[in-house]
């Protein structure tokens, strides 16, 4: 549910919406309910497609590192990678053609230049395990490791536009919480709004 009700705030209601990389759907479905989008999702792992497939969702299942030829551009008014960028093989290709065929393009992802996972390397000298990174270095599905810096330079390069900026913490009540101050050390979470 990380970063759910900033997706939420953000979406239009009866958008046709794309999630790429949706797990069970319950952002889609969410989306579904209190926005009326018109809403697919796409899910690398043949559970994840199950769990859609239950709740009722259009789901199928590929890998978004293989591309999104089949779809048009612009066929989509937002595309969403919410916690799924970092897990990519080849996140630049696939920033540039969710671009293609999303009008807006919403990406959240772990920012790795959150103080506490600085200091836990500086620290302890090993990858820190916790709620931001729940995983060991080697069973982690996080394959690309990146900040909200990193982030912010990727447009410059690749020539997309930043239409906003929410940063954000979970708070106790799995509530995000805005970061404005320093984000790329103060807050947990990018999230960032882009579009061609």
């Amino acid at each position: 549910m990380i970063g759910y009700d900033l997706v939420l705030k953000e979406v239009p209601e009866k958008s046709k919406v794309l999630d790429l990389g949706c797990g069970d759907g319950v952002l889609l479905k969410m989306l579904q309910e209190t926005k009326k989008v018109k809403g697919y999702g796409v899910e690398i792992s043949e559970e994840g497609v199950s769990l859609c497939l239950e709740k009722g969702l259009y789901c199928y299942q590929a890998d978004i590192d293989e591309g999104l030829t089949d779809y048009r551009k612009n066929s989509f008014d937002y595309v969403i990678l919410n916690q799924t960028i970092q897990n990519t093989k080849r996140p630049d290709y696939v920033i540039k053609e969710v671009l293609r065929i999303g009008k807006t393009v919403i990406i959240s992802f772990p920012n790795f230049g959150y103080i506490q996972t600085r200091l836990h390397l500086l620290l302890q000298g090993t990858m820190p395990v916790n709620d931001l990174l729940p995983y060991e270095w080697y069973n982690s599905p996080n394959i690309h490791l990146l900040t909200i810096k990193d982030m912010r330079k990727m447009s410059g390069k690749f020539d997309f536009k930043i239409l906003k900026e929410q940063h954000f913490s979970i708070s106790a009540g799995e509530r995000s919480r805005i970061k404005k101050i320093n984000p790329n050390l103060t807050a947990q979470y990018g999230f960032f709004v882009i579009s061609q």
